[in-house]
């Protein structure tokens, strides 16, 4: 069963527009990642100013594999405060300061949910 990784990153509230423009940059970037199953980023639609990057991934060690991958090495290249977080490097090689102020790396099994229905 997959896991879960969520990448709660704390950002100013000015910068959310620039955290959401990197991610968009760089849309796709790991989607070919063996063991990568997708990825949401989730913006706060309260006071908050954490932002959620939740991934999943087939198991533990294709999260390893990646997080020892050169393609997160250069998509992280801006700095990584909690490992995993894309903040610093989203914007494709580290060429600008990271938005985040602090990031922190939560890990889930998944034990149970639905789908959903398709109809």
């Amino acid at each position: 069963m997959s896991i879960v990784k969520i990448n709660a990153i704390t950002v100013p509230a000015e910068s959310g527009d620039e955290l959401a423009r990197r991610f968009a940059a760089r849309a796709g970037a790991v989607d070919g990642q063996d063991g990568f199953e997708g990825f949401e980023l989730l913006r706060p639609t309260d006071e908050r100013t954490t932002w959620l990057v939740v991934t999943r991934w087939r198991d533990e060690e294709a999260f390893q594999a990646w997080t020892s991958s050169d393609s997160f090495t250069a998509g992280h290249a801006g700095g990584r405060p909690g490992h995993g977080s894309p903040e610093g490097g989203a914007s494709g090689g580290g060429h600008h300061k990271p938005v985040g102020v602090s990031a922190e790396l939560w890990s889930f099994d998944v034990a149970g949910g639905s789908s959903g229905s398709s109809g």
